[in-house]
């Protein structure tokens, strides 16, 4: 087990720690003259390299077996908001891309991996080779886990709106062919101060309305479930006198 592969690595490097630097040439009275030539300072550094490697192997050992004893404390994770990081987009491309992720993360793991992505690219209509398929996704894939986020599913849009992607790259072929609309709609190109200001307050505004637009649809939404409900009720009556 890695664990115990941990435990035997530092209990070498602790047993090696106690059996002590080697003398000064020269005995103890040497030693009070003495300082380290080329070969004793790459001998400190070298040691001082194998002490940072035992205090992260330390580290490593003692949270994996805080984990095994089911003590271990969650790391954080940052908090991603798609509508204040990727403000370019709207509340309904960002929800249309959401519903595309969705679709295709067949595994409900959050995550669309090599083989997902495949599907996708053949659902589309553009079939990719495996080295293709890499290649997509190590373009936007930040944290280098092989697969893509939704954040990162998000980041495929972005650059096809900022002109980031290559023509022909697998990327810019799922952007087009995804039938979401990727045009810019924030500041960008604004001549000048007040045309930016402008644009911005404009898309505020459109901001609100989206979202003011669902409340109102999830009102009207309650509204005919209630209609229904009443209206089943009565007929519920009529057949029952």
């Amino acid at each position: 087990m890695a664990t115990d592969e941990l435990a035997q690595k530092l209990q070498r490097r602790l047993l090696l720690e106690e059996s002590g630097p080697e003398p000064a040439p020269g005995g103890e009275e040497a030693a009070e003259g003495w300082a380290p030539g080329p070969a004793g300072q790459e001998e400190e550094g070298r040691s001082s390299m194998l002490a940072s490697a035992d205090s992260e192997l330390g580290a490593k050992l003692s949270r994996r077996q805080d984990i095994n004893e089911g003590m271990a404390q969650p790391r954080q994770a940052k908090v991603f908001n798609p509508y204040t990081e990727f403000k370019e987009f709207s509340r309904r491309q960002i929800k249309d891309m959401e519903q595309m992720f969705r679709l295709y993360d067949s595994g409900k793991d959050g995550y669309i991996d090599l083989m997902e992505l495949k599907l996708m690219m053949e659902k589309l209509g553009a079939p990719q080779t495996h080295l293709g398929l890499k290649n997509m996704i190590k373009e936007v894939d930040e944290d280098f886990d092989g697969k893509l986020s939704f954040r990162e599913f998000l980041l495929i849009f972005h650059k096809a709106a900022a002109g980031e992607l290559e023509e022909d790259s697998g990327l810019m072929t799922l952007a087009k062919l995804s039938e979401i609309d990727v045009s810019t709609e924030g500041v960008k190109g604004a001549k000048n101060f007040f045309e930016a200001k402008v644009q911005a307050l404009s898309s505020a505004s459109k901001f609100e309305a989206e979202i003011k637009a669902e409340q109102d649809e999830r009102k009207r939404e309650e509204e005919e479930k209630k209609h229904r409900r009443a209206a089943f009720r009565e007929l519920k009556s009529a057949f029952s006198q």
